[in-house]
Parts: structure tokens; sequence; C-alpha cells
């Protein structure tokens, strides 16, 4: 199945994308949000649209794409997972899952604008497969244990103010990375059986030139590793967010110049759907 949110920020109709139809799941739902997915939401979704429970939204196409899910709890992120991306910021493989976290209120729809922080001069994009956890999980016996709690996936940008992220953090990434609107997410989550997300495709452009190709095949910690071994650290809750890391193409290589006021980045994950951003000035 696959979840959205459509109309204008903190008032977003929850849908089921299916086909050409959105239908409205206020019916069942006040949102999808960890409430929703911890109460078996995607499958009382799944047998209300085989009911023909859901009423279509009118006008659909018409409205803003929010991002799939409410804000999370928590946006947790994984660093240097693909061993091109580590190589071209000038480190090894990591041996250890890295992680940073995220302001959950950098979470934003997967077209809107996109504001510059004042002061940045290294802005930079990433394309990343977002995990959303479904299910509470807290020391998983097994990395096989992990699909049971995941709700699906979405498409994210985990943008970064590169000097901020290193010359300038104190040892901690987060400083670089909650930026506002820092995670454009979506446009829509898709459950398990829409995907093959250990294997898919994700690319990124910058004003219409590729910048990033490669699959989520080439993550040095996969999917079931990840939601693993955070959970011996840590307690995700449903709703919570995943980042899984970037592959090669960003800025930060020295390779493309980073992101101005007037910069398009587009972001695609073969089933899970295409982002636009317009990058402009900070509110002033």
């Amino acid at each position: 199945m696959r979840f959205a949110r459509l109309g204008a920020p903190g008032a977003e109709i929850p849908v089921v994308v299916d086909g050409t139809r959105h239908l409205d799941l206020r019916p069942l739902a006040a949102d999808v949000d960890g409430a929703f997915l911890a109460a078996d939401g995607v499958e009382r979704a799944r047998a209300a649209v085989a009911a023909g429970e859901l009423p279509e939204l009118a006008d659909a196409a018409a409205l803003r794409v929010g991002a799939p899910i409410a804000r999370p709890s928590a946006v947790y992120c994984i660093g240097m997972n693909y061993a091109a991306h580590a190589a071209e910021s000038g480190s090894l493989p990591p041996e250890h899952l890295v992680l940073f976290m995220k302001a959950p209120n950098t979470v934003i729809g997967p077209d809107d604008e996109v504001q510059i922080p004042r002061g940045s001069t290294k802005t930079d994009w990433e394309v990343e497969l977002g995990i959303v956890i479904g299910h509470r999980a807290s020391y998983l016996a097994s990395p096989a244990e992990s699909r049971a709690h995941i709700a699906g996936y979405v498409l994210a940008n985990d943008l970064s103010e590169r000097d901020w992220q290193l010359a300038v953090s104190g040892g901690q990434w987060s400083k670089g990375k909650s930026g506002p609107g820092f995670c454009p997410t979506g446009p829509w989550l898709a459950t398990d059986d829409e995907i093959d997300a250990d294997d898919v495709r994700l690319r990124s452009w910058v004003n219409g030139e590729p910048r990033q190709d490669s699959r989520t095949a080439d993550l040095i910690f996969g999917i079931d590793r990840i939601v693993f071994e955070l959970s011996q650290f840590l307690v995700l809750e449903p709703g919570d967010l995943i980042l899984t890391g970037t592959p090669e193409g960003v800025a930060l290589s020295g390779r493309f110049p980073y992101l101005g006021v007037g910069d398009v980045v587009e972001l695609e994950i073969d089933g899970l759907g295409r982002q636009r951003q317009q990058y402009v000035e900070a509110a002033r």
C-alpha cells in the first residue's frame, strides 16, 4: 500500500494512494502517525480499501503534497553507509554503525521550498532511503526480527550544511543536519510489498544535471542490520524515521558546487516517487 498526506502544512489529509485514486483515510484515522501505525493501521487500511469503505478525495491533484508521515518522535540517520560516499568524504568505510540525529521539525513535504540557512556556504544534498518504524523495537534478538517492526519506506533528502557539520561541529554532526526544512520526505510511504527496498535505484539531480546514481544493494549496513543494531542502543517508536545513508555524488566530494539560491534539486527512488525542491533565501 501507499500512504500520503495532502494539503496545507499542519492541515494535511491522510490518504491511501490506489493507482490514480486518492482515498480519504479519515473515516479510519486522523493521520498517518505513530498511533495509526502502532494500531495495525496498515492492515486496517488494507481491509477498508478492499471493502470499498474509503471515499475518493475530491481535487486531490490540486493539493500540496506533505510528508507522508506526521512529525516523527525522532529522525535517526546512518552516516557513511555507502563505501564510495565514505571515500569521497575522506573516510574509510565504518566498522560500526555511525549514528547521528536530525530534529524532527526538519521533516517537510517533498516539493516544498527549502531555505538556504543564514550564513551557510556549504548546503549539500543527499538522496536516501528512509525506513518508517511501525511497531516498537527494543533489544531485538536478531536482524531477522527487524522487518516485523517496519511499516514501510520513503524517499528523503538528508540535507547538510557541511561547514557546520564538520568544521564547527564540536565533534557531533547534528548541528549541520537540522536546518529548517532539512529533511524533505515523500511523496508517499510504501509498504514492504510495494518495493524490494534491499535493491532499488536511487538518484539525484541539481538543476537537471545528474549527481547521484546507486542502488540500496550497495549499503554497507543493510536494512535489517540497521534496525536490529539501533534497537540495542535505543527504543524505536512507531512513526520514527531512519535515514539509511547516501551514495557518492554530493558537493562534499569537491566535484560539484554547493547549493545556492535559485537551485533546484530533484531526487528519485524507484517505487518511492520523486521530489523537487527549489532553494530560496532564508527568511529575515
